[in-house]
């Protein structure tokens, strides 16, 4: 019996942390002179939490989130200021895998999946167009309702895309994404560097 996976069909690419560098450092340098707390207990107290994944799935509106990071980090609630923050942490493209997937998108279709809001959205897209010209189609948490790492967004894209899960090939930062996608039956790459990039299409084209 061969136990080989099949060649991937489709590849399929986190942003934040894979295609784009982000730093929530930013944000709390850039929102702690109006907090109540010092730069060190911003970071300890700002969590992944409830809000930030519905956030994340379109369940709530900006300015909602926003009520809870001023509730949350103790700040005067001044949205435009927390916007600014908030949309402080992409730092730059990560050149060496944006070339990569431009280099292979002539031979294999490649998608983006991110787990992002609307207001990242507009501020990703604005600032690194060339990013986005990069992929077919961008799969983004809000508007599909369903993020990382849940069984039923990978099972929405591959819906999507008409195609099974294993012969989809994903690249993510986070482990526990990895483990997600490869549990909803995606062959996953967990990358630290763009070497792993390099590394899992050097296998799959040669």
């Amino acid at each position: 019996m061969n136990s080989n996976p099949p060649q991937p069909l489709a590849l399929l690419f986190d942003l934040g942390g894979v295609v784009i560098d982000i730093d929530f450092r930013r944000a709390f340098s850039a929102w702690q002179p109006n907090s109540a707390l010092s730069l060190e207990e911003i970071a300890e107290a700002f969590k992944f939490d409830l809000p930030y994944q519905r956030h994340e799935r379109g369940e709530i509106p900006a300015s909602v989130y926003y009520d809870h990071l001023a509730s949350m980090l103790q700040m005067k609630n001044d949205h435009v200021h927390i916007a600014r923050g908030w949309n402080s942490i992409f730092v730059r493209e990560i050149s060496e895998t944006t070339a990569m997937i431009r280099g292979v998108r002539s031979r294999i279709p490649c998608y983006a999946f991110t787990n992002t809001n609307a207001a990242h959205a507009v501020a990703w897209s604005r600032m690194f167009p060339a990013v986005v010209q990069s992929f077919d189609h961008i799969f983004a948490s809000h508007e599909m309702g369903l993020r990382k790492p849940e069984r039923a967004a990978f099972d929405h894209i591959g819906q999507e895309l008409g195609l099974a899960a294993e012969t989809i090939l994903f690249f993510d930062d986070l482990p526990e994404n990895v483990r997600g996608a490869s549990e909803a039956g995606l062959q996953a790459v967990h990358v630290r560097s763009p070497v792993d990039v390099r590394n899992a299409l050097k296998s799959l084209l040669g």
